[in-house]
Order: C-alpha cells, then sequence, then structure tokens
C-alpha cells in the first residue's frame, strides 16, 4: 500500500481521512502528539507518537514509511484560546509546520495537503466567501494558518513542492457508520455542545452573544461534514498524484446557520429540550462565516454527500449517545471553562 504521513491522524478531522485513505487504498501513517488526538482513533494504519517540533522523530517517519505525501491536520484550533496565547499558536502551528517542511524537503517529499481554515479570511466583504476574497483574519489562529499557507507556496516556488490547501468551514458530524466521531476535551463545538446541553451532561448551551448583524444577533457559520471534508482530502491527494498544480480551495456548503438554527435543530433531531443561556461575545468571532466551494467542485469533481444539516446533527447524535450513555467507566468531563460537568467515557 502507498504511504501518506498524516500529522494529526489522531485528531477529529484527521482520523476521518485516516478512514477514507484506506478505503481508498493508502496506508495513512499517522503522526501524533496525542495532546489533544485520541488513540483509539487511529484504527487504520500505524501510530507514529511524536511532535512536530521534534525533528529526528519526523526523520525517523519519513525513512521507515517512505509516504509519498503529508496531508498535514496537526494543529491547536482554539480560537478563544489563540487569543488569549498568541505565542503558544505560533510557536505550534507555524513553527512546527516549518519543521515539518524542512523534514519533507530532507526526505524529498513533494506534495502536501494542508489543513487551512475559513478563519483566515476574517470578517467577509462578501457572502459566500470566494477563494480570491481577501485574507484578514482577525484572531491568532486564523493568522498561524494564513502565515503557514504562505510558508507553503514560498517553498513551492523554490523548490517546486507542490501543496493543496484546502480552508473548510465548521466541520460537523461523525462517522456514518459510527466508527469514530468528534470528542474534544474541553469541548467548544457549537454542534456537541447543543447535543451534550440535551443529554443533561452540560446545564445549558451559551450562545456566545446575541447582538451581531445577523438575522438573529447570532454568529452564522457554513457546517460541513466531516465525512465529506474527509473525501476531500483524498481528492486533494489524487490531484497531485495526478501531477496537478498547486491551489488553494474552499470547502462548504455554501449556507449559512445560525447558533439558534442549530439548536432548534438539534432539538428537531434528538427530540429534547437543548436549554440556552447567553453570555458575551467570544474574542476574534466574525459574525458570519459562509463559503463558495465552487472551485473545489469543479476541480475536485468534489460533492458533499451529508450537507443537510439534520444529517449531520443525526449522525452527531449517534456518537454521542454512544460514547457518553452506554458506558461501564466513568471519568469527569470538562466544559470549555475547565469546570467538571458530568461523566464521559475513559
Amino acid at each position: 500500500m502507498t504511504a501518506v504521513l498524516v500529522t494529526g491522524g489522531a485528531g477529529y478531522v484527521g482520523s476521518h481521512a485516516c478512514k477514507a485513505l484506506a478505503a481508498a487504498g493508502f496506508l495513512p501513517v499517522t503522526f501524533d502528539s496525542l495532546e489533544h488526538g485520541r488513540r483509539d482513533a487511529v484504527r487504520w494504519g500505524p501510530l507514529l507518537q511524536g511532535d512536530l517540533a521534534d525533528r529526528a522523530a519526523l526523520d525517523r517517519a519519513f525513512a521507515e514509511h517512505q509516504p509519498v505525501a503529508v496531508l498535514h491536520f496537526a494543529a491547536y484550533a482554539y480560537v478563544g484560546e489563540s487569543v488569549a496565547k498568541p505565542l503558544r499558536y505560533y510557536r505550534n502551528n507555524v513553527a512546527g509546520t516549518l519543521t515539518l517542511l524542512e523534514a519533507m524537503a530532507a526526505a524529498e517529499v513533494g506534495m502536501l495537503v494542508f489543513s487551512s481554515t475559513c478563519a483566515t479570511y476574517g470578517v467577509p466583504r462578501v457572502t459566500p466567501i470566494p477563494e480570491d476574497h481577501p485574507q484578514q483574519p482577525v484572531n491568532p489562529y486564523g493568522a498561524s494558518k494564513l502565515m503557514v499557507e504562505r510558508m507553503i507556496m514560498d517553498v513551492g516556488a523554490a523548490s517546486g513542492l507542490r501543496a493543496v490547501i484546502l480552508r473548510y468551514f465548521n466541520a460537523a458530524g461523525a462517522d456514518p457508520e459510527g466508527e469514530i466521531g468528534e470528542n474534544h476535551d474541553p469541548e467548544t463545538h457549537l454542534i456537541p455542545l447543543a447535543l451534550d446541553a440535551a443529554l443533561g451532561r452540560i446545564p445549558h448551551l451559551t450562545v456566545n452573544g446575541d447582538d451581531y448583524d445577523t438575522p438573529d444577533g447570532t454568529c452564522v457559520r457554513d457546517y460541513i461534514h466531516v465525512s465529506d471534508l474527509a473525501d476531500a482530502h483524498v481528492r486533494a491527494l489524487r490531484h497531485l498524484l495526478d501531477g496537478g498544480d498547486s491551489v488553494a480551495l474552499n470547502l462548504g456548503n455554501g449556507q449559512g446557520f445560525s447558533i439558534r438554527q442549530v439548536a432548534d435543530a438539534a432539538e428537531r433531531v434528538t427530540g429534547r429540550r437543548v436549554p440556552l443561556t447567553v453570555g458575551p461575545r467570544r474574542p476574534g468571532d466574525p459574525p458570519v462565516l459562509v463559503g463558495d466551494a465552487r472551485q473545489a467542485r469543479a476541480l475536485l469533481k468534489w460533492r458533499p454527500q451529508r450537507d443537510d444539516l439534520d444529517v449531520q446533527i443525526a449522525d452527531a447524535w449517534r456518537w454521542r449517545q454512544r460514547e457518553y450513555t452506554v458506558s461501564q467507566e466513568a471519568v469527569p468531563c470538562r466544559s470549555p471553562d475547565g469546570k467538571e460537568t458530568g461523566a464521559k467515557k475513559k
């Protein structure tokens, strides 16, 4: 099997990409520190535990497995934390990627699929956001990803590295077959928090600001199923293997839903109440982020299969119920503020 190195392959999107890679005939080799990733999410290839800052560990990974390309997911990705601790994000996301690019050059691996983000755009001037929209991030997380994009393009111009940069919007859902799903600690993503409120694991879903310039005052986001994201990464890899040029592409469904609309959908899917409370705005949050993904559809022949919000929530609900309510052993779990809120599977 053709090996592909997957940094951050034990994380949410990375693990789904590993499953998609294996189904497409590749051997995903996960390189992950397990700081946020889950060992039990690595099921379709070997796990190499290591940090991007460890050049020697990266060199060993390339020497041992001889990957033809890299799928790069490893990054810190909490917007609020990035505002409070920007240097942590620049060191990990930017300096870590620099080390990875150096190791790739030494191993003569010249193809990269990079997990970027719509956060590089900042506050949109037009909606849906096209790829040529100005990139003016409003938080250090988005700024760190933009710096990496520029590094990749500069290295490509100097060395011939070819890369597909995928700027995706809000990942949602879980593997439809139930093998893997979303499980962050602490959890900050809207849909799993809404489902935790429905389950009673947390007392309520906190709406971070209800005074934005949106129809109902809450932030609007474009939700893309994690399995559709994984499929796009495999298609991006095949684009490079077929000799395709470097390109930056949006991944999204082109439609936005507010926080209140997501909560309503969660109630509709689960048949349970999702109690809400309004809190202050989260620093670094643009009011609306909705993407134009026509280029990805045209170039990669990519067609999202699970673009319905209720389907995304239903997949996440099945996973959430199994992981958190059918449990033989429990340990405390934490809300985004670090407080214990209930129990979760160990």
